[in-house]
C-alpha cells in the first residue's frame, strides 16, 4: 500500500513476504527482486517426506510437511513473478524448477559473518583429552539431528562429549529417550551462543533442507570448524580437513568417521581454528548487498 512509481525502480522481497507487493509493484512497473531464503518448496517437501519415513517417530518435528497448499501456491506466485531471483546458496538455486531459471536471471549471494571474531591464537583453549561436538539449531530432523544422534552411538566408546543448543520440538523427554548423553542448552542471546561455541571444538550440522544456515558461518568466525551436508547450504564454506568436513545426508557412519577423523586430530585443532577465522572473514554483508544491487542495475 506505500509503494509508488516516484522513485521506486526496484522492490526487493522475500518468500513468504512478497506476492501482495509483488501484484502491486507489476501495476506499477516497478521490477521484483526476490530472494529465496529456503530450498524450493518442492524439494522441501519431497525431502522431509522421505525423513518422515526413515525416522516415523521425529515425524512431528517436521513442520514444512503440514503447510496449506494455498500457502505453496503463493511461494510458486512469488517466484513466477520476479524478474530477478538471488539465493543464499547453490544448494538453493539447484532446487529451483529449471521452466523458471530458464526464463529468469538467477544468482547465489552467500550471507556474511558476524563482525566481531576472535583474531588471536590466545583466545583459544588448548586441546583435551577429549572432543566437544556442538548442535545449534532447532532441534527437528530437518537439521539432522536424529542422524547426529545415531552416530554418537557408533561413537559411545570414544571420548567425545555432545552439546545442543535450540528450541525443541517436542519435550524434553522424547530427545532423552533416542539418545540421552548430551548437555543441553536452550535458546539464548546471540552473544551468549558465541561464547558456548568458543568452548567447544566442533559444529555439527547434518542438515536434510536448509538455505544457508547462519550458524555455520557464526561457528567459524568463532574458531570452529564445521562437519555439515551440502543441503545446509554451506557447501563453498569447507576445505576438506581444515576448516570442516562434508558429508552426505542421511550418513550417520560417515559423520560417525569425520567425528573420529577430529578427534584423533585433536592436536591440529588450534591451527585449524585459526582458518575457520580466516574463511569467516572472507564473506561479508556489504557484499552480499553488492550482488543483490548489481543484479538489479
Amino acid at each position: 500500500s506505500k509503494l509508488t512509481k516516484e522513485g521506486t525502480q526496484v522492490l526487493h522481497a522475500y518468500e513468504d513476504g512478497a506476492y501482495y507487493s509483488f501484484k502491486r509493484a507489476k501495476e506499477l512497473g516497478i521490477q521484483c527482486s526476490y530472494e529465496l531464503p529456503i530450498a524450493h518448496w518442492a524439494t522441501v517437501r519431497r525431502l522431509l517426506a522421505e525423513e518422515a519415513q526413515r525416522y516415523p517417530q521425529w515425524e512431528p518435528t517436521l513442520e514444512s510437511t503440514r503447510e496449506p497448499e494455498e500457502k505453496l501456491f503463493r511461494k510458486e506466485e512469488e517466484l513466477r513473478m520476479a524478474e530477478r531471483i538471488t539465493c543464499p546458496s547453490q544448494f538453493v538455486l539447484d532446487s529451483i524448477p529449471k521452466e523458471i531459471k530458464q526464463h529468469t536471471p538467477c544468482q547465489v549471494s552467500p550471507f556474511g559473518s558476524p563482525g566481531s571474531q576472535p583474531s588471536e591464537e590466545k583466545n583459544f583453549t588448548k586441546p583435551s583429552n577429549s572432543l566437544k561436538l556442538l548442535f545449534v539449531g532447532s532441534m527437528s530432523q530437518r537439521k539432522g539431528l536424529a542422524d547426529l544422534f545415531e552416530a554418537m552411538k557408533l561413537l559411545k566408546k570414544e571420548p567425545v562429549a555432545l552439546s545442543v543448543l535450540g528450541q525443541p520440538s517436542l519435550p524434553m523427554e522424547f530427545y532423552r529417550k533416542q539418545f540421552s548423553d548430551f548437555q543441553y542448552f536452550p535458546p539464548c542471546s546471540n552473544q551468549k551462543v558465541r561464547e558456548i561455541m568458543m568452548k567447544h571444538d566442533i559444529l555439527a550440522l547434518p542438515s536434510i533442507i536448509e538455505g544457508r544456515a547462519l550458524v555455520q558461518q557464526e561457528a567459524l568466525s568463532c574458531g570452529l570448524p564445521i562437519i555439515v551436508t551440502r543441503n545446509s547450504g554451506g557447501e563453498d564454506l569447507v576445505e576438506e580437513g581444515l576448516t570442516g568436513h562434508l558429508v552426505s545426508i542421511r550418513s550417520p557412519e560417515k559423520l560417525a568417521q569425520c567425528i573420529l577423523k577430529n578427534l584423533e586430530e585433536r592436536n591440529s585443532l588450534k591451527e585449524k581454528k585459526v582458518e575457520c577465522l580466516k574463511k569467516a572473514k572472507q564473506y561479508s554483508w556489504e557484499e552480499y548487498a553488492s550482488k543483490i544491487i548489481d543484479n538489479n542495475k
